[in-house]
């Protein structure tokens, strides 16, 4: 994949300038422009002159101005010049107008400016917390620029693909009612209506279901969301998605669609690069990689060998599944201690590890526990993992969910230094579990929303085998990241209230919580279903971003905290009053 280069579409100059910094080479020697933007640097150049670098969002390009003119760093200035060839042996590579400089200039000052808190050069790092205190200078660093300009092609792709596709813009309401099911949402109070409150929507997900009732058959929005949920590197109380719901199709047409709007993406970002949109089961996915979002940019895939050790007299390999892989690179004894260590956080009663060995050509293991097992499970086990001399086979035994879980984190811990950011792997996961496992009263638990279709072949298995259910849900992965979901929604009443039985969901209570929904499904809800991806995320990836918040230009600390503008904060009395509301007891600790 081609880095995204935010300068590679310079716009039509207007207003105070002529031309942009970065627009200038050598093809314009003779003209004189006019340029604005900020003072990026000042060197000293004999005795009447210095060089002064010009930065707006598109270069910098150096100027020679008299040594009487006053500027100083960041400044914001007007310089009208004349193109000319840098004298021989002077130019820069490093930069596009590395050939030219602006002379006989004139100089105006259009804002002075107090030293910044930081440097902008990109080899500094710099401390997150300053970075987002100043945030309007942290953003004039190339790094920054990029990325934003970067989102905004982003936006720019996927509203072309929707409306390719027939897709209608509809905005949905960011003041709702609440629902309560799935994410936490922020309340809102009313002023008019004092002790009722509005939510912030967590996403749209019922007024776009409400919105196919209507007959719009292809409804998307870049919607904003918000969830009251603790922060990490890839979460923020706001975020913003891709959000799209469609009526009488099936879940190929929805993969058919959001692949045309990734597709989409990348090509805007980085024309040429292909994309290939592949599909695996939720199964499948587990089995090999022991992750519903495997990273499949490295290899290492999990193996089922519980059948080898059907007999085994080894304790700790005697559990209902047994699994393995070879570890994708050498690991030291303090590594494999440590990995030891890992697994029993993640909940396994431990990690067995065997080095392969070959002594006169033939293989054997060597471990702790080597000496327990029998010629013929050393030999089918290095059979069954293809494994080499000098390899290291990795073991979790548990429950299958638990094993594969377990020894899928010891995996990706692993591969992750074995990735390229140039890679991109997309691929749909399908076929998930409807139910996620059962509560402390033997109820299924939902594992998505209770409106999810289930799998049409898995009907019967409802009031036998409900864990044994597959939804007609499905993500969509890139390297490792969840990108998005989605699911083929319940429209007819008998699905929905079998499932609502299911649940234990009770008919009052199904009403309490979605009853606006399921009055709206008794006057003709066509087959539909939907899907949402996180743009912030997908962004992210694209630029070779770890952190959303690089991605996103005022976003939260991970306390939730804006320390450009202090929020949140306290407000009046008089405030709490007028929303009859009174602010809680402080604690005597």
């Amino acid at each position: 994949m081609q880095p995204f280069d935010h300068r590679s579409t310079i716009p039509e100059p207007a207003g105070l300038r002529t031309a942009y910094a970065g627009s200038l080479n050598e093809t314009r020697v003779g003209e004189v422009v006019q340029i604005c933007g900020w003072v990026n640097r000042i060197r000293e150049h004999g005795e009447h002159l210095v060089f002064v670098d010009v930065r707006d969002h598109t270069g910098v390009v150096q100027c020679v101005v008299p040594r009487s003119e006053n500027l100083h760093p960041e400044w914001v200035v007007q310089i009208t010049g004349t193109v000319t060839e840098r004298p021989e042996g002077t130019d820069n590579n490093q930069i596009s107008t590395g050939q030219i400089e602006l002379r006989d200039p004139s100089v105006r000052v259009l804002a002075e400016a107090e030293p910044i808190p930081f440097s902008l050069d990109e080899r500094i790092e710099l401390d997150e917390a300053t970075r987002l205190r100043y945030r309007y200078v942290d953003l004039r660093r190339s790094r920054m620029q990029r990325n934003l300009r970067l989102r905004s092609v982003v936006n720019s792709a996927i509203r072309r693909s929707m409306e390719e596709q027939g897709f209608t813009e509809i905005e949905t309401p960011l003041l709702w009612t609440p629902t309560p099911e799935g994410a936490r949402e922020f309340l809102v109070p009313s002023r008019t209506q004092p002790q009722n409150f509005y939510v912030l929507p967590q996403s749209p997900q019922i007024a776009k279901q409400l919105l196919m009732v209507a007959g719009f058959d292809r409804y998307y929005q870049i919607a904003r969301c918000l969830r009251d949920e603790d922060l990490r590197a890839d979460r923020q109380f706001e975020f913003t998605q891709l959000d799209l719901e469609a009526s009488f199709v099936t879940q190929h047409d929805i993969h058919r669609f959001i692949s045309h709007a990734i597709i989409a993406v990348v090509q805007a970002v980085s024309p040429g690069t292909t994309v290939d949109i592949d599909t695996i089961t939720w199964h499948d996915a587990m089995n090999r990689y022991g992750s519903d979002k495997p990273d499949r940019r490295f290899g290492a895939e999990l193996h089922d060998v519980t059948a080898i050790f059907a007999d085994t007299t080894v304790k700790a390999l005697t559990a209902t599944s047994v699994q393995a892989m070879v570890a994708p690179l050498p690991l030291s004894r303090a590594r494999l201690d440590e990995l030891v260590d890992r697994a029993k956080t993640l909940g396994a009663k431990g990690l067995l590890w065997l080095r392969v060995e070959e002594t006169d050509g033939q293989l054997s293991l060597n471990s702790p526990v080597s000496k327990f097992l029998t010629p013929n499970e050393q030999e089918q086990l290095i059979t069954t993992l293809g494994a080499q001399p000098g390899d290291t086979i990795l073991m979790v035994a548990d429950e299958w969910e638990k094993a594969v879980t377990v020894l899928g984190q010891i995996r990706l811990g692993l591969g992750k230094q074995l990735t390229s950011d140039d890679v991109l792997d997309f691929f749909w996961v399908i076929d998930f579990p409807l139910f996620e496992g059962l509560d402390e009263f033997g109820t299924p638990i939902s594992a998505h929303h209770p409106f999810t279709m289930p799998n049409e072949d898995d009907f019967a298995l409802l009031d036998t085998d409900p864990l044994s259910v597959r939804s007609q849900s499905y993500d969509l992965v890139l390297n490792g990241w969840e990108l998005g979901s989605g699911s083929i929604r319940i429209h007819t009443s008998s699905i929905q209230s079998k499932i609502f039985e299911v649940l234990g969901i009770d008919e009052e209570t199904a009403r309490s919580r979605f009853g606006f929904l399921l009055d709206a499904f008794k006057y003709g809800a066509p087959p539909h279903g939907g899907f949402a991806f996180g743009i912030d995320r997908l962004s992210a990836l694209l630029a070779g971003e770890d952190n959303i918040r690089e991605l996103i230009a005022f976003p939260k600390t991970q306390s939730g905290s804006d320390l450009m503008t202090g929020a949140p904060k306290q407000v009046d009395q008089e405030i709490l009053n007028q929303l009859g509301l009174r602010p809680a007891a402080r604690s005597k600790d």
